[in-house]
């Protein structure tokens, strides 16, 4: 098998790929009006570009002004920009542009990835090997509890000592007053006090006839 010389064959590989990644087609911008309702005018904007391509297929959108002209191959496509635009037709001028294709991933819409199915609601099924987290025991300071519990009314207990950038935390036990303006029963119970109702105030008319 001989090698292309002066790399000739590598060059024409290489605008073989460009050809063909150009695009077939042109869109024409603010094209008049008068080509939509008009049959003639819209045969005679066809026979321009019929003219590179008998093949020529034509889509014309009126809202928006615009006509996509599609070829058969990308070359002649080029060859009809090159010479049609910015052209004069019905006293207009005309603007072409290839018309870009763009193809983001699959043109299906894909189901989302295994590993991020479970965080669907309503929730599918969890991926494979995932199981549930255990929660942490509480961390219970059994020290400080019996430290508390010894504590009298009135005693505290120092469970921080403070230094020059921190303050202490000191626990303050509180006396035992909650007997005050209660009276026990035979029992020893102490009974229960009354919850006296707030008095309904007397009513006085406002508005004096």
């Amino acid at each position: 098998m001989q090698e292309p010389e002066n790399g000739e064959g590598e060059g024409a590989a290489t605008a073989e790929v460009q050809v063909n990644e150009q695009p077939n087609a042109l869109i024409a911008c603010k094209v008049p009006e008068e080509v939509f309702n008009a049959r003639h005018l819209k045969d005679q904007f066809e026979a321009l570009f019929r003219q590179f391509d008998a093949s020529a297929s034509f889509q014309f959108f009126k809202s928006f002004r615009r006509v996509r002209i599609n070829f058969t191959d990308a070359l002649t496509a080029a060859e009809a920009r090159v010479k049609l635009h910015k052209s004069d037709f019905n006293g207009k001028e005309m603007r072409l542009y290839f018309a870009q294709s763009v193809h983001i991933g699959s043109p299906r819409l894909e189901p989302p990835k295994p590993e991020k199915q479970f965080l669907i609601s309503p929730p599918a099924s969890p991926p494979v090997g995932w199981e549930q987290s255990q929660d942490a025991t509480p961390v219970i300071n059994y020290d400080l509890l019996c430290a508390v519990s010894k504590l009298g009314p009135g005693e505290q207990y120092e469970l921080h000592t403070g230094t020059t950038t921190t303050p202490s935390v000191i626990v303050h036990v509180c006396e035992d007053d909650s007997s005050g303006g209660e009276e026990e029963t035979e029992g020893g119970k102490r009974a229960r006090p009354k919850i006296i109702q707030t008095r309904r105030p007397d009513y006085a008319p406002s508005v004096k006839q």
